[in-house]
This record gives C-alpha cells, sequence and structure tokens, in this order.
C-alpha cells in the first residue's frame, strides 16, 4: 500500500470538506456573530458531533477496521461482509435508543450542556429544541462510520473522505437564503444537518453496494465478533475522542461566559483546517497500513512508515501552528470580520487561535501515534492516557475559567491536555519499543522547525505592512476584502518562503518519502498486486 497516496486522496477530499467548512463558518459568522444564539447553536451541535466521534469515528477506526482486515486477510469477502452486517445492526440499534434518550431527556440534559442558559427561559427552550433536532444526525454518522471503515479497508478512501462535504453544502444551501432573524435561521441550520446525515447514508451505501460490499440490517445480536468489537470500541472510542471529549467540557464551561462559544468554535474550525487535512487523514491511512504490516510480520517496515507518518505531520502542521502563532489577528479578520462579526470578535477569537497554534502539533500527534496501539489491537493503554488528559484538561478549565481568564483560560487547557495525551503515547511507544525514531526523523525535525520559523518571522513583518498597502493601492469596497486580500498575499508568501527554506535546508524530499513508504518487499510482506492494499 502507498500510504503516501492513501493520505493525498484523504488529504485532498478532506481538504475540500474543510474548505467548505470554512466557507460555512464564514457565512455563519456574518449572519450570526457571537452572542448569545450563535453560542446556544454552536453548543447543541457539538453534542452529537461529540458522539460521533465516540461512538463512530473512534470505535470503528479503533476497533472495527483492524477486525474486519482480519476477516479479509484469514477468510474471505463475504465473511467480512456477514461480521460488518452484524456491526451495523448492533451499533445502528444501540445508538437508536441513546438518540431516543435525548429526545426524551433533553430538557433535563441541557442544564448540563447549556449552564450558561440556566435562568434564560427562552434560551433554554431553543436548546432543548435544537438538541433534539440534531441528535438524529449521530444515528446517520454511526451507519456511516462503519460503511466507511469497510470501504477503507478495501483500499477505496474517495467516498468515505468525500461524504461529510455534504454536511456544509446543506448548511451553506441555508445561509444563502434569508430564512428570518438569527433565532429561526438556526432552526433551520439544525435541521439541514440531520438532513445531510440522510445523504451521507445513501452515498455511501450506493457506493459500498457497487463496491461489492454486500451490508445487510440483521436482527441485532451479540455474536463472539460483536464482543470482541465491543471489547476493542470502548476503549478504543474513549481514546480516539479524547479530544472532543475536551471540546465539550470546555464549551459547556463557555457557555457561562457570552460570546465565549462562539470565538472557541470560529478558532477550532481554523485549527481543524490542517488538523482534519494532515491528522485524522494520516490515522485513517495509516492503521489499515499498520495493521497489514504487524500482522504478516514486518515489524521493520511498521516501524519506517510510522516514523514517516510523523515526518509527513509534522512537515504540514508546523507551519500552521506557527503561522496561528505569529498572525491570528490578521487570519481572524481577513476570514471573519464581516456583519454580525465585530472587531471585537476578532480580537477574542484571535487570542484562542494563537494558543490553539501551540496546541495543533500535539493534536496531530494523538492522530500520527494512537494507530501504533490500534494496529496490535491495543485500545486499553490509549484509552488510559486519553482520560488522563481528559482529566487535565478539567481540572485546568475550571481552574483557569474560574481564576479570571476567562475563555483564555479554556482554551490553554486544551491545548496543554493534547500535549499530554501526546506525549504520554510517544513514551509509551518508545518504552515498548514499538515506537523507534530513526536518525532520519531526528534530523528533519530541526530543520522543519528552523524553515516554520523563518516563514512566521516573514509573515509576521508582512502583516504590519501589506494591509496598509492593500488599502492605498488597491481601491477595494470596504474592509472586509482589504482584510481578505491582505491575508492572501501574507499567506502566499509564507507558504513560498517556507517551501524555499524547507528545499534549501533539506527539510523535506519528497522523492524520498514516495519511495519510503511503498511496501518493503519481502517474502513477509504482503504482495504489492493485492487489491485490498
Amino acid at each position: 500500500m502507498r500510504l503516501l497516496r492513501n493520505l493525498g486522496v484523504i488529504s485532498i477530499l478532506t481538504l475540500v470538506s474543510r474548505i467548505a467548512g470554512l466557507a460555512r463558518e464564514i457565512l455563519t459568522a456574518a449572519r450570526l456573530g457571537a452572542g448569545p444564539v450563535a453560542d446556544t447553536f454552536f453548543q447543541a451541535m457539538t453534542i452529537p458531533n461529540t458522539f460521533r466521534r465516540v461512538l463512530a469515528e473512534g470505535a470503528f477506526n479503533a476497533a472495527f477496521v483492524p477486525l474486519y482486515a482480519r476477516q479479509l486477510e484469514e477468510k474471505d469477502r463475504a465473511e467480512a461482509d456477514r461480521f460488518a452486517s452484524e456491526a451495523l445492526s448492533f451499533m445502528a440499534t444501540f445508538t437508536t435508543l441513546l438518540v431516543v434518550a435525548f429526545q426524551v431527556f433533553a430538557p433535563w440534559l441541557a442544564y448540563i450542556f447549556f449552564p450558561g442558559r440556566i435562568g434564560d427561559p427562552d434560551g433554554m427552550m431553543l436548546a432543548v429544541l435544537l438538541l433534539q433536532i440534531m441528535m438524529p444526525y449521530l444515528l446517520a454518522m454511526v451507519v456511516t462510520a462503519l460503511i466507511s471503515g469497510g470501504l477503507n479497508s478495501n483500499g477505496r478512501f474517495a467516498a468515505a473522505a468525500g461524504a461529510p462535504v455534504l454536511l456544509n453544502v446543506a448548511m451553506i444551501g441555508v445561509l444563502l437564503f434569508d430564512l428570518g432573524p438569527p433565532e429561526e435561521l438556526v432552526i433551520w441550520l439544525a435541521a439541514s444537518v440531520t438532513a445531510s446525515g440522510v445523504m451521507q447514508v445513501a452515498l455511501l451505501w450506493t457506493v459500498a453496494m457497487r463496491a461489492g460490499l454486500h451490508l445487510r440490517l440483521l436482527p441485532p445480536k451479540l455474536t463472539a465478533r460483536v464482543k470482541r468489537l465491543i471489547a476493542l470500541g470502548i476503549p478504543g472510542a474513549l481514546a480516539a475522542s479524547a479530544m472532543q471529549v475536551n471540546i465539550v467540557v470546555t464549551s459547556s464551561i463557555a457557555t457561562l461566559e457570552e460570546g465565549a462559544r462562539s470565538w472557541l468554535n470560529y478558532a477550532e474550525r481554523l485549527y481543524q483546517l490542517p488538523l482534519g487535512m494532515i491528522g485524522i487523514a494520516m490515522g485513517i491511512a495509516l492503521l489499515p497500513n499498520l495493521t497489514r504490516r504487524f500482522r504478516s510480520g514486518d515489524e521493520k517496515g511498521g516501524h519506517f512508515a510510522m516514523n514517516r507518518a510523523i515526518e509527513i505531520a509534522l512537515a504540514l502542521t508546523l507551519p500552521a501552528s506557527f503561522a496561528f502563532l505569529a498572525i491570528p489577528e490578521l487570519i481572524t479578520a481577513g476570514l471573519y470580520q464581516r456583519g454580525e462579526f465585530t472587531q471585537l470578535d476578532t480580537s477574542n477569537t484571535a487570542i484562542v487561535l494563537a494558543i490553539a497554534g501551540l496546541g495543533l502539533p500535539a493534536f496531530v500527534l494523538v492522530k500520527v501515534l494512537a494507530p501504533g496501539f490500534f494496529a496490535r489491537e491495543d485500545t486499553k493503554t490509549p484509552m488510559r492516557f486519553a482520560l488522563a488528559a481528559v482529566a487535565v484538561n478539567f481540572v485546568l478549565a475550571l481552574t483557569l475559567f474560574f481564576g479570571g481568564l476567562g475563555f483564555v483560560g479554556l482554551a490553554i487547557a486544551s491545548s496543554l491536555a493534547g500535549w499530554v495525551n501526546a506525549g504520554l503515547l510517544a513514551i509509551t511507544l518508545r518504552a515498548r519499543g514499538l515506537l523507534r525514531v530513526d536518525t532520519r526523523l531526528m534530523g528533519a525535525l530541526p530543520r522543519l522547525l528552523l524553515a516554520s520559523l523563518i516563514m512566521a518571522g516573514t509573515v509576521w513583518l508582512l502583516a504590519g505592512l501589506v494591509p496598509g498597502l492593500v488599502a492605498t493601492a488597491l481601491p477595494l469596497p470596504g474592509l472586509s476584502w482589504q482584510n481578505l486580500t491582505s491575508l492572501g498575499l501574507v499567506v502566499f508568501a509564507g507558504l513560498a518562503v517556507f517551501g524555499g527554506a524547507g528545499l534549501a535546508l533539506g527539510a523535506i524530499k519528497p522523492s524520498e518519502l514516495a519511495e519510503a513508504l511503498k511496501p518493503q518487499r519481502t517474502s513477509k510482506t504482503l504482495p504489492a498486486s493485492d487489491s485490498r492494499d
């Protein structure tokens, strides 16, 4: 399997989805700004998304993919599809019960997830309604996660990576129409979220059938294979969703400060762009690769693939992290400051973005390091580390928020918790001999840091010069267009500088990466002609 090729497919389609998501957030910022209604909508959307990461992406990426791959390796496609159908039936039933419970108990659960709306009857009523409308989205995401896992294990990444675009398309469609004041607009947005889930299921089911995957809804049974899935999936889901648990904790606290939930959301959309493109894509592409290598006895190839995955991830992440630290205000103003989104919103969102820049490398490394455990069907160790990170985040979030830092303290807590998780994963992998850092990675890291530092210094200087030049030289209509144009020029210059510095310093050698990530041709390695690679 060419990890770099699969990473490219996933990353490009994920990038399309993230860009569409950014366009959605730009429109949302202009229509809703950062006030009580926006805070309530973003928090309501966080709940099904968090459970999606816990039950769908976390459980299936950590547990289902290795087990499904084993069925393909040891048995045949028909038996693998039988297992997938068993898993689908059980998880769909369980998730349906969970969704129904949320529909019934939403008025009471709102006191937990929306503490800032307590004492505001209208705000609490809106929170309950939005939560009830969007929770069925979770059921759709569980189904799409299983189908995506089956497609990925069979070497088909495109449809699964591209399906999330439908969410952004549906929401953008609503935002482009004048559907009333913010209180009414958010109800239409919530409905579009659930509708997009139905569309994603329909798309992936059609692709799976055409790819020869025969999935059926069976009477739910706790078969031996489903029990194994649950045993692996529970700790795996908790481990893979550590950052999401941190987000829901901090977001719930953030509702106590007006506007804070929105500022966190807008900053999150920006740092999720590189995280989704690199970290999540790398994790999805790396897990099947590592699983096959270690199952076939290719330990050396597995260590080599892990080192190259870390190298690629850092090469793509560090520039974004340094940019968030160097020019957060320019980035935020260029993308968001228009309509209902004010200068105050820009300043506060920029603070969160800069702090997130410090945590971004950790968030990405977690996505790259965790498959080192999952590929060996060890999901309990990452779970323990994830829970430790959640505990650190919770304690810091409460301490810093109520200690006077407010929303800034919440951002600091999330970034520090990310580094705790990444550090524990790396130390343990190395102690167990599962991660052997090679000389190539050790040599590339300082070069990547230096190239990123050169880029950061350049964009910081340009951020102080370019807006004035644009305002003088270009007759653009309005400050928002001037900010956007300035951002585009500075970012383009930064990419050019980083690319030039990286090549000059020898930090990145694409040809070597492409060659290194080819499967090792030994007697223990899967044949290169295997279509599942």
